[in-house]
């Protein structure tokens, strides 16, 4: 079989297993929210970066975790953090500080008994391999996390869509907050 195939019916058995309509309520949450941040490491990192992107385009306020115009995080906001494996130590540390702060916590991991699903308010499980390639875990051809980090680029995309309806913000709206300098 094509590998591209495979790739994406690896990725469809894996969303498949994902409802809408907690998306749908975590985009209403986090419309909600004073201020977004997201954390995540490595390629699960830059989703959680992309997710941070798309979101200043349909208008939140929103910051990464560990650049250096992120402000300190404060009761009322809501970090957004991404590890498949839930252990990574960065994000499991630096939810455990937020939650201790005050902050809601959704964590997006494959793993929902590990200490990041532990510290979280809200879990978006996604059941892909991680790198550990653990028992309970889907199989892939894919190396490491890829399977993991790319469900979770569309789940981010998805919840997107329902921000930018529930923010009334179309592409129009949208482009306008695209970058300009390059």
């Amino acid at each position: 079989m094509n590998k591209v195939f495979t790739i994406l019916k690896e990725i469809e058995a894996v969303l498949g297993q994902i409802e809408e309509q907690p998306l749908h309520d975590l985009a209403d949450h986090l419309i909600k929210a004073t201020r977004i941040f997201v954390v995540g490491e490595g390629r699960s990192g830059l989703m959680a970066k992309s997710f941070a992107m798309r979101l200043m385009h349909l208008g939140a306020n929103v910051y990464v975790v560990g650049e250096t115009i992120t402000p300190s995080i404060k009761e009322g906001d809501v970090l957004v953090a991404v590890s498949g494996s839930g252990t990574t130590k960065s994000v499991t540390w630096t939810s455990d500080k937020a939650k201790s702060i005050g902050a809601t916590i959704i964590a997006m991991t494959t793993n929902t008994g590990s200490p990041l699903a532990a510290v979280a308010d809200q879990i978006l499980h996604v059941p892909a391999a991680t790198k550990y390639r653990r028992e309970n875990e889907r199989e892939t051809i894919q190396p490491l996390g890829s399977l993991f980090d790319q469900c979770a680029h569309i789940l981010f995309d998805t919840i997107c869509l329902f921000y930018g309806e529930l923010n009334q913000v179309n592409h129009q709206i949208a482009f306008k907050q695209h970058s300009n300098l390059e």
